[in-house]
């Protein structure tokens, strides 16, 4: 039976369930299964286009590029490893992530054409590991109106689904 997660914007009050692909991203998906429940601060990306995210801590060993893109499609629940040096000083200070020799950034993506490029380093990949099976339609909803309305006190929540 394959595993499921709860992704949840808490204060919208507006969940989703993503499957966990196992066959396709066995290290990520290990690694995030057994670092559950995270969450975090939502912020919305400014480059990727239709992307909420959220930064952890960093938890286990370094991953590495598995199942890798740099084009995500709605739906996608996507992995990225960032050390310190990657981030410039006013973002991450904008975070409060600045004291941290790195972070996770667990991020969905809720509607199309999105590129991961980054102005300042270029080509971002990151690992998909899950896919939005349920929800996506109102989460999509609620992460426009991140961008809209903002995303100040607004709190992206990952759990095992069920829990």
């Amino acid at each position: 039976m394959p595993r499921k997660i709860s992704i949840t914007l808490e204060r919208r009050g507006v969940s989703c369930v993503a499957e966990l692909l196992d066959k396709d991203a066995p290290r990520t998906c290990e690694a995030v299964w057994q670092a559950l429940p995270l969450g975090g601060d939502a912020y919305h990306a400014k480059y990727a286009r239709n992307e909420v995210y959220t930064m952890v801590e960093r938890f286990g060993e370094e991953i590495g590029l598995e199942n890798p893109t740099v084009t995500p499609i709605p739906g996608d629940v996507v992995y990225f490893s960032f050390a310190g040096g990657m981030l410039d000083r006013a973002f991450k200070e904008e975070k409060g992530i600045a004291a941290l020799p790195g972070v996770i950034d667990l991020a969905i993506f809720y509607g199309r054409n999105n590129l991961l490029l980054n102005g300042d380093v270029g080509w971002v990949p990151g690992n998909v590991y899950a896919t939005i099976t349920e929800g996506l339609d109102r989460m999509a909803e609620a992460c426009n109106d991140v961008w809209r309305s903002g995303a100040v006190g607004e709190r992206l929540v990952y759990q095992r689904h069920g829990q």
